[in-house]
């Protein structure tokens, strides 16, 4: 065997033994990878699937690529047959138009069903009724508020497996994007509006959030824990929150909303309609097309 050909088997080599680590073990440190929830796996099948289809064009291209540089490199005693006027080969055309084609439709029939399956705010099917948590964006740290708890924390998100979580989100800063790799996609946290997320964990465990888009100059500080529990350390927590920590008031609200980075912190209670006062009050100025009498009795509907 020859160099050259020594060497483009070593390559392929090389690339295999890649693909296979990234596709197996070294997944495990990928999160996006390793999910713990069903929207989190549905989106990862979804990205591995679609980046198999496309590797049907990538890889054929890739390798017939480095073939034609090599096997039509100059060299001494080359006699390959000259065909100047040779512009048109039907077979050929069909190949490399109806494979990429094929493809894409494909693509495309993937990508719409599960863009309608994985709809942020349809809720998730249970056994459990869903848990609501309400998610606030500020500079530069997040405040979870647990409505049905009526307790509150920052940095801090706890929530119990199996259980479908409704997320409710909302800025009183810059836009940024609420992200719990492990669980699902981002939802972006806007000031006067309200999105809605479903999440579930399907197992206890320790997880990463963040913010997701650049805010200014503690955004790398903005990220929290998550830790997925059983209902019954779930419950334990709530009441030790209850007991030993200080409630949130309005005016320690609007100290916690100034610009700076935040350690966790956690609050036995918080003000009534905090969330929707935070919605409303942004709201008020560009309320898309709705007068401040629509907005509140849109909130004593709820």
């Amino acid at each position: 065997m020859n160099v050259h050909k020594m060497l483009r088997w070593m390559g392929l080599f090389y690339m295999l033994v890649i693909l296979v680590l990234i596709t197996t073990g070294c997944a495990e440190n990928i999160v996006v990878l390793n999910p713990k929830g069903p929207i989190a796996e549905q989106q990862r099948d979804l990205m591995l699937i679609s980046t198999l289809l496309c590797c049907i064009v990538i890889v054929p291209v890739l390798i017939l690529t480095a073939f034609i540089i090599w096997r039509y490199r100059d060299k001494k005693g080359r006699n390959a047959k000259y065909t100047p006027t040779w512009e048109h080969s039907t077979k050929l055309e069909t190949i490399w138009w109806g494979i990429p084609i094929i493809v894409i439709l494909t693509l495309a029939v993937i990508t719409v069903q599960a863009t309608y399956a994985l709809e942020p705010s349809k809720p998730l099917e249970s056994e459990q009724k869903a848990m609501t948590i309400q998610v606030t964006s500020l500079d530069w740290k997040w405040l979870f508020q647990y409505p049905e708890q009526g307790i509150a924390t920052v940095n801090e998100l706890k929530i119990p497996e199996g259980v479908p979580i409704r997320f409710e989100i909302t800025a009183d800063s810059p836009m940024n994007s609420f992200w719990i790799p492990q669980l699902g996609g981002q939802m972006y946290a806007m000031s006067g509006m309200a999105m809605t997320l479903y999440l579930q964990a399907n197992e206890p465990g320790k997880y990463w959030g963040s913010g997701a888009n650049f805010t200014g100059k503690d955004f790398a500080k903005m990220y929290f824990n998550v830790e997925s529990t059983t209902q019954e350390d779930f419950d334990q927590w709530v009441k030790k929150v209850k007991a030993a920590s200080p409630e949130l008031t309005l005016d320690g609200y609007k100290k916690l909303a100034e610009p700076a980075a935040s350690e966790v912190k956690s609050f036995s209670a918080f003000p009534e309609g905090l969330f929707e006062m935070t919605v409303t009050k942004y709201a008020s100025s560009h309320n898309h097309g709705l007068s401040w009498k629509d907005i509140q009795k849109i909130q004593i509907e709820k």
